[in-house]
């Protein structure tokens, strides 16, 4: 199903890619979403931040989270990034977000999954479950051999939910990302095509 929507949308020039699962549902976002995303960036920040970079004030902005958008968008349309709202079935309400990001073709065929949930939604397996989605759309619909992603090695939660999708850990990467005045470790996983 998910096939038929994406090459729908590659014939009329369309820019929107809805993936429905049990828990929840991921849409690329749109420039209307500017607001909503706005808001869960905000309620999370302090949330956030314990594992990425507290961002400057202007990044919790509408017109940030707007200008994020439209260039997630033109990312899209080359196919080097899809940035996914991830959204509650019941109330449509925006919960978190994922990202297929940094996509490479051969000789490599792969990218990075990167993802983030509300506080209030954690450890009910969305976030599992919009991970599998958007590795089964890189590798059936964008054609992809291998999804990577970074974790904190303090992050369990996260590498709990790459290990239910399936994730493999790889490696150690050493002081890999600067984050709030320190250098932090993370772990790389990965995916393949055939596992």
């Amino acid at each position: 199903m998910v096939l038929k929507i994406w090459n729908l949308l590659r014939k009329k020039g369309g820019n929107v890619v809805t993936i429905k699962g049990e828990k929840c549902y991921i849409r690329t976002f749109q420039e209307k979403d500017a607001r909503s995303l706005t808001g869960l960036v905000s309620r999370n920040k302090y949330f956030w931040s314990i594992y990425e970079p507290l961002q400057r004030p202007e990044y919790y902005t509408v017109d940030a989270q707007y200008k994020k958008i439209q260039e997630s968008l033109y990312l899209m349309e080359s196919k080097r990034e899809f940035t996914f709202g991830i959204f509650e079935h019941s109330t449509n309400n925006l919960i978190g977000h994922i990202a297929l990001y940094a996509v490479k073709r051969l000789p490599y065929s792969s990218a990075f999954v990167g993802y983030a949930m509300d506080e209030i939604y954690v450890g009910k397996g969305i976030v599992t479950e919009a991970v599998n989605m958007v590795v089964r759309f890189a590798f059936e619909q964008i054609g992809l051999h291998r999804v990577e992603a970074y974790v904190s090695t303090q992050n369990n939660a996260s590498m709990r939910v790459l290990e239910k999708a399936g994730f493999q850990q790889e490696g150690l990467l050493r002081k890999l990302l600067y984050i709030n005045g320190h250098w932090v470790d993370h772990y790389m996983y990965a995916r393949l095509e055939d596992e």
